[in-house]
């Protein structure tokens, strides 16, 4: 279905041109005035992005914008305007349009404008959806956990959310370290601001830079339309770096900088843009030993964590896995649609002595898998996953320990290996569908 747009202009040729020039890739509405977009707009709510002349006869195209946004506040209103009336362009753009063209309109950056707004708009809808999901996760659990260490965090996030202080999340993978960072927006000043994510591990230099700052328009090749970052994204509210310790050298001073100032330049910008971000970081990396062999810089060390948090391995907290065994239980019932209730006490304590190198991450896929695969109420050792139930198989076997993925790899392998590659009856005796034992394979590349 295509995006759909509203044009208004007291001009028929300027209309009829635009809707003309716009129809092949959008569904085009026009009106005459603002009094007849009024009408359009609540005749046709899905309406996503508004056109607007700004001098018109009648209500103009600032009192269009303002019921715009009074009414209708999913869609995007763009202003046109003539030189004399920039100023007020500006203005309109404090009040809430997304961005204003001036005339004569250069339909290639038309172009560009619309897809921008259309592109914000989807982001803004994903991240109010995003952050009811979180805070529906937050307010039902929050951090899951009864052990010192756990008490102790909470209390920490209760002292710093109220505060704009950085912070630094430490601890290894799947520890639950951007839960923290949730929390910690969730309960701050700037909640109901945008919280912006960003993987510093997952994008090549040049492209993390862009991404963090923006870029204008033909600062590099393919650079084709300018580009907001996730520091403009995140005005208002907080910007989580996740693995900050690959941050590239040359972006570390950048971050320094905006921390210093809460100022920076697009690549390929001279303007200095200023934003109110909080910034909240999270590493599995020792940033001291970083700092030590030259990777990071200390000085944005020591900026990064005014306040540090460290999450501890769940290894370090058993008395927390029945909570959230509990917990997780009672979630993936709901979510797979599943009447599974509990878990027997053979099967805990398997889960309780398991090593979980993968932290909560890796428990959470474990309880899932079991909620899934399970026939009935109650999980038993033989309804643990097959990287679990083989150590009751063999006893030969010593502790189970290790890494979730190569244990249950070595199972399945073993238990194929032992049945003589007859896939039906391996997955007969390792309590899963012949399908997943397929998938599984042919994830681990032994199928042909």
């Amino acid at each position: 279905m295509k995006p759909s747009i509203l044009i208004v202009d007291d001009e028929k040729s300027i209309r009829d041109n635009l809707a003309k020039y716009l129809s092949e890739d959008y569904t085009v509405y026009t009106a005459a005035n603002g009094r007849d977009a009024v009408r359009v707009l609540a005749e046709n709510t899905h309406i996503e992005v508004v056109l607007s002349d700004m001098k018109m006869p009648g209500m103009d195209g600032l009192e269009l914008l303002d019921k715009v946004r009074e009414d209708n506040k999913d869609a995007v209103v763009i202003l046109v305007t003539g030189f004399s009336t920039i100023e007020s362009a500006v203005d309109a753009m404090r009040r809430g349009a997304y961005d204003y063209l001036t005339k004569p309109i250069d339909l290639n950056k038309l172009e560009i404008t619309i897809k921008n707004a259309i592109e914000n708009k989807k982001l803004r809808s994903e991240n109010i959806i995003l952050k009811h999901k979180i805070r529906e996760k937050i307010d039902s659990a929050s951090l899951v956990g009864k052990s010192e260490t756990i008490q102790e965090i909470l209390g920490l996030i209760d002292r710093v959310s109220s505060t704009k202080a950085t912070v630094l999340i430490q601890g290894e993978s799947g520890t639950g370290k951007e839960l923290v960072a949730n929390v910690i927006h969730y309960n701050s000043r700037v909640a109901e601001g945008p919280f912006i994510k960003v993987n510093c591990s997952a994008f090549a230099e040049g492209v993390l830079e862009s991404e963090l700052f923006g870029h204008e328009k033909g600062a590099f090749t393919g650079a084709m339309y300018m580009k907001k970052g996730r520091f403009e994204l995140a005005d208002s509210g907080t910007l989580f770096l996740d693995e900050v310790g690959d941050l590239p050298l040359s972006i570390q001073i950048k971050l320094l900088r905006f921390l210093q100032e809460s100022e920076f330049e697009r690549v390929g910008g001279t303007r200095t843009i200023k934003v109110d971000v909080r910034i909240i970081s999270a590493t599995n990396k020792n940033l001291e030993q970083l700092v030590k062999v030259g990777r990071f810089r200390d000085d944005l060390f020591y900026r990064l964590k005014v306040v540090t948090i460290e999450v501890p391995p769940l290894r370090e907290r058993k008395e927390d896995i029945p909570l959230l065994i509990d917990y997780h239980l009672k979630r993936f019932s709901e979510i797979h649609n599943k009447q599974v209730k509990e878990i027997s006490r053979e099967a805990m304590k398997l889960l309780k002595s398991y090593n979980w190198h993968g932290n909560i991450r890796e428990l959470m896929n474990c309880i899932e898998s079991a909620v899934v695969m399970n026939i009935g109420e109650i999980i038993d050792v033989d309804g643990l996953p097959p990287f679990m139930t083989i150590g009751q198989q063999n006893q030969a076997l010593g502790p189970i320990s290790g890494n979730l993925f190569d244990i249950e790899k070595k199972a399945i392998l073993e238990a194929l290996d032992k049945h003589r590659g007859n896939k039906s009856e391996t997955a007969r005796v390792l309590g899963i569908g012949l399908r997943t034992l397929y998938r599984k394979l042919n994830l681990y590349g032994e199928l042909p």
